[in-house]
């Protein structure tokens, strides 16, 4: 589905009517703060002050929520709340939104309202304090409820059935009951995501995520996210064999398999390099798969658009989030997804060119001769640089605490620390801008720092690059002083590859998220700046203006869409390897160890294959037998 296809998609599902049957639940937050904390005359314990309260929509209520931000018009809920001040806050938040709530019920007895009730202090979510565990659904109520859907469908294109709790609606026989709704009106769509009761509701589509569905073929263990396709497929299998209806399989962060009448599809995960949180994200999943199939989507479209819309909540921390149509046309329109992830994470399962360490991940290159090859800088060439991880760690801990760096306690210090590695993992061959802004966020969130003193993106990367070109400055010195040679500070053969190209008559490109002026000096200085003939490129300081994709589009451009296949991108970053592989060139990810300037870095060679890498070298130090395959004929 390309931009014009979402953005239609988008506008098509503002005109359904869906409703929503389910576990209604509201997230109640309360931000602590002990400053003001006093022992209790009562009891003589401290009190626990909070700050700052606040109420979320979450389990079916959350689903609503999600259609309503989507753009969805008309939605009507149906299920129990009860006779307390949550049950009346969410129906006032429902209502607000225009929410037609004519079937949320109120039950008088043995009801609460589900409520999950979260306490938050320096930054870390406390034990969690639960309403209606213990509630229990009346007859008279679960015929009214199933009375007033049904009469509601006539308006309706589609009815999704959330199943949150085990204390919720979905008792034995209101599921019966529901089953036989769905029996009577096949006509209908129905979308059933269930935690605990997916054997039940015949004849509805399933939504269900991989750890739930291994569960009901008896393995109780833990299922990774990334059980491989092969895998996933099967169980997708056989679960459409027991229900005979359409089913979406979800696995997390590693993508969706579709199974129907046709058989198997898969949407690949996208690949996410902000710091996500989970909490909501098979609601806004749901949502948009249900959004779609109202609207008349094709099944992978469906889950092509569900995957947007959790791939924009999972960015929204500590809250239950939702996505826009505008969020979501912005991740869709050009959407970056993780390859081959069960590959990625078992090397072992690696494929070599005979006799060599060149693993082969696709088909070697088509039989059109190469005539463009970018390059990236730092870690694929050069290692002037190496190392700059261990100068923006502590540099971005520093940032996240601020003044409170030298009091704080060991807890937090370790919450912090353990957040910016994550956050640098995951960044790793980004724009140094982008980590940065990444970084402005991240202060926000531990609040260490007052409003007024956080920099933006631009001043923490004026600090970032004063410490690293202390590193890289002392490195050049010991060069001029031929302390060291420039072998010392160059990938394994590197530059006998760049010199073996350019005899070959290749036109070479230098990509860089480092500042232009900094990439050409390095480049310079270990001597293949004349190689690239000018055509050299670096970060020109704006966060909109992705230094690589510059390269990309530019290169794209002066060869015609009809050469694309004879770009290689040589980079030991996802950014490179990804941009080359969604615009059909073929990808080198150079998974090298820095530190020794050859050899295997497994770390680097999981990030380029779900980057999209067709081929894996630790250096180059065997381009006698990598030229060739380059260049096959």
């Amino acid at each position: 589905m390309d931009r014009n296809g979402l953005k239609d998609l988008l506008e098509q599902i503002r005109n359904v009517h869906i409703a929503v049957i389910g576990d209604f639940c509201l997230d109640a937050y309360f931000a602590l703060d002990a400053s003001t904390s006093e022992i209790s005359t009562e009891t003589g314990l401290p009190t626990c002050p909070v700050r700052r309260q606040r109420y979320s929509l979450g389990g079916a209520a959350n689903v609503v929520n999600n259609l309503w931000a989507m753009g969805v018009k008309k939605i009507s809920a149906f299920g129990v709340i009860g006779p307390d001040p949550f049950g009346k806050e969410m129906t006032d938040i429902l209502r607000d939104m225009g929410i037609n709530t004519d079937g949320l019920l109120v039950q008088e007895k043995e009801w609460d309202t589900h409520v999950y009730t979260k306490p938050i202090e320096k930054n870390q979510e406390q034990n969690r304090i639960d309403f209606g565990n213990f509630n229990h659904l009346e007859a008279d109520t679960a015929e009214l409820l199933i009375q007033k859907l049904e009469a509601a469908f006539p308006k309706l294109d589609l009815v999704i059935i959330n199943q949150q709790v085990p204390s919720g609606i979905h008792t034995h026989g209101f599921r019966k009951d529901l089953k036989e709704l769905i029996a009577r009106h096949t006509d209908k769509i129905f979308i059933t995501d269930s935690r605990h009761h997916s054997n039940d509701y015949d004849g509805a589509v399933r939504k269900i995520n991989i750890q739930e569905a291994v569960k009901l073929f008896g393995n109780e263990g833990e299922t990774p996210d990334w059980l491989n396709s092969a895998e996933a497929e099967a169980i997708a299998r056989k679960l459409y064999e027991r229900w005979g209806t359409m089913l979406f399989l979800t696995r997390g962060e590693y993508g969706c398999t579709v199974y129907d009448e046709n058989g198997s599809q898969e949407i690949p995960g996208l690949l996410i390099v902000a710091p996500t949180d989970p909490v909501g994200a098979g609601d806004s999943m749901l949502a948009g798969i249900g959004a779609a199939l109202a609207a008349g989507a094709r099944p992978l479209d469906a889950a092509e658009l569900g995957g947007f819309v959790a791939g924009v909540t999972v960015q929204k921390l500590f809250i239950t989030g939702t996505a826009s149509p505008a969020e979501i046309l912005s991740i869709g329109s050009d959407p970056d997804y993780r390859y081959r992830p069960e590959l990625a994470r078992r090397h072992y399962r690696a494929v070599y060119h005979p006799h060599t360490d060149i693993e082969v991940v696709t088909s070697l290159p088509r039989e059109q001769k190469p005539t463009h090859f970018i390059f990236d800088q730092d870690g694929t060439l050069s290692i002037l640089r190496q190392g700059w991880e261990q100068i923006m760690e502590p540099m971005m801990v520093k940032a996240i605490l601020g003044e409170k760096e030298q009091t704080v306690d060991e807890v937090l210090y370790d919450q912090v620390l353990r957040s910016v590695q994550e956050y640098i993992d995951k960044t790793t061959g980004v724009q140094t801008l982008v980590q940065m802004k990444g970084l402005v966020d991240l202060v926000r969130q531990f609040g260490c720092v007052p409003e007024e003193n956080i920099k933006d993106e631009f001043g923490y990367k004026e600090v970032y690059n004063q410490e690293l070109l202390i590193m890289v400055h002392t490195r050049v010195q010991r060069l001029k002083k031929k302390e060291l040679d420039i072998e010392d500070f160059t990938i394994k053969k590197a530059i006998p590859f760049l010199n073996a190209l350019h005899q070959n008559g290749v036109k070479l490109y230098l990509a860089s998220g480092t500042d232009q002026e900094d990439v050409v000096k390095e480049a310079e200085i270990l001597g293949y700046r004349d190689l690239f003939g000018g055509r050299i490129y670096g970060s020109v300081g704006d966060i909109t203006k992705d230094a690589k994709r510059i390269v990309l589009e530019r290169i794209m451009t002066d060869i015609g869409d009809e050469s694309r296949h004879q770009i290689v991108t040589v980079g030991d970053g996802p950014v490179e390897i990804r941009e080359t592989h969604k615009r059909g060139g073929y990808t080198v990810g150079v998974a090298s160890n820095e530190i020794r300037r050859h050899g295997l870095n497994l770390t680097k060679r999981k990030r380029l294959i779900e980057a999209g890498a067709d081929l894996i070298i630790p250096d180059f130090s065997q381009m006698e037998q990598l030229l060739p395959l380059l260049f096959k004929a």
